[in-house]
Formats: structure tokens, C-alpha cells, sequence
């Protein structure tokens, strides 16, 4: 069962979110703020592949807290924001701290669930290590992406990603040296059918940056090309 925490304090609201993900197959549990859900998370070990949060929660832990938390536990779980039209800076803040995806209220329920199933798509991906003729390591100068175990490093050291980050360094390391659009990006880590925006893509740049550059603000790696979008130079 495909388990996911879903912690917003709206209660209508809630429900909603959950109805809907339980008809697509999902194993929901509630919280109806950010303590709550954390000790949520705790008490289940860990033991969810997504979680969807929003942003503005009462009490001492908003849905950004929440999402730093989880991220600093978790580096694998998907992590969606609920946000709302006016939250421009927060959906941003979101992203830098390890969310995976936004979604804007007041939302459709096909469109929240298919940005569920493409986070869980990307949880999931762990089973292609069990796939025949499976190769195993990408190289590219410093860096090592070590498919089987989902694991980065550079000089050897490790660097945590999130598995939306390291699906964009295997997307970039495979293409090294070629200049990948945006739209190109966005459409194989967040596939075809994603309806968000282009921007996704520079914010999760800028904290992948931030990560595995000497100077971020003078990256070597990950090089933008103008008018286009990004290239991978070893």
C-alpha cells in the first residue's frame, strides 16, 4: 500500500485531500497540524513514501518547518506544499528546503493526484536496481551517482539529494556536455502529463547548487546557458 501523511488543519480540506487519494489507491493518515504530524511521523517510523503538507498551519510548526524537518529525517520521501495563490515566496522557500512539488489552492482532484503519483513515481524508483542489465554507476570527473543504492558523491565525499535532485543529475551527468532546456528538465524528472510551471526547475537548480558546487554563485558544473537553460560540464 502506498502510504502518505497528509497534514493540513483545515478539516474540509483535509478530507478532500484524503477521499481522493484513497479512491487512487493511497494509504492516507491525518494531521490536523505540524506537531501533529511529526509525532505522526515518528510514531510510524518513518514509514511513509509521501507527504503532503500545508503551508499554513497554527502553532509553532508550519507546513516549511514541517518540510525541514522531514527532509533533514527523510532525504527520499516526497514532499508536496499546499500553498495558496498569494504564498508566491513561500512555494519558493518550500522548494529550497527539500520540497519536491507545489500545489496551488483551490486545486482539482485529478490535478492533486496526479502530482502525488509523480512524487510516488519517483519514491518508487528505488525498484529499478532489481532490473536486469542494470548499470550501476554514472561518473563524471569528481562526482559518482550510484544507481543501485540512489547514493552521490564528490571527491569521494557524500552529498545528500532528494530524489528529484538526483534525478536531474542523472539526467545532466547522462547528457553531459549538451544543453538540456528547461522544458526538457522538467518533462523527464516531472513528466509529460506535470502541469506546474518552468520555474521548478531553476529553484531545484539553485539548491543543487548550493550542494555540490565550490562557489554557487560561480558554478563550474551545472553552467546556465542563456535563452536555453542548463548544461552539465564535468
Amino acid at each position: 500500500m502506498k502510504k502518505i501523511l497528509v497534514a493540513e488543519d483545515e478539516q474540509n480540506i483535509r478530507e478532500f485531500v484524503v477521499i481522493n487519494l484513497k479512491r487512487a489507491g493511497y494509504d492516507c493518515v491525518e494531521a490536523a497540524s505540524g506537531e501533529e504530524a511529526l509525532r505522526v511521523y515518528e510514531q510510524s517510523g518513518g514509514d511513509f513514501d509521501v507527504a503532503v503538507l500545508d503551508i499554513m498551519m497554527p502553532g509553532s510548526l508550519d507546513g516549511l518547518a514541517v518540510c525541514k524537518e522531514l527532509r533533514q529525517k527523510n532525504a527520499t520521501i516526497g514532499i508536496i506544499m499546499l500553498t495558496a495563490k498569494t504564498q508566491e515566496m513561500d512555494k519558493v522557500t518550500g522548494l529550497m528546503m527539500g520540497a519536491d512539488d507545489y500545489v496551488t489552492k483551490p486545486f482539482s482532484p485529478s490535478e492533486l493526484v496526479a502530482r502525488v503519483d509523480a512524487v510516488y513515481r519517483r519514491v518508487a524508483q528505488f525498484t529499478r536496481a532489481a532490473e536486469p542489465n542494470f548499470s550501476e554507476e554514472l561518473r563524471s570527473g569528481r562526482f559518482v551517482l550510484n544507481l543501485r543504492n540512489r547514493s552521490f558523491t564528490k571527491d569521494g565525499n557524500p552529498v545528500e539529494l532528494t530524489q528529484v535532485e538526483f534525478q536531474i543529475m542523472e539526467y545532466f551527468i547522462s547528457n553531459a556536455g549538451k544543453a538540456l532546456k528547461r522544458s526538457e528538465i522538467l518533462k523527464h524528472v516531472w513528466g509529460s502529463g506535470y502541469v506546474g510551471e518552468e520555474k521548478i526547475v531553476d529553484v531545484n537548480i539553485r539548491r543543487l547548487r548550493m550542494k555540490i558546487e565550490d562557489e554557487p554563485s560561480n558554478p563550474r558544473h551545472v553552467v546556465t546557458v542563456w535563452g536555453i537553460g542548463y548544461r552539465w560540464d564535468k
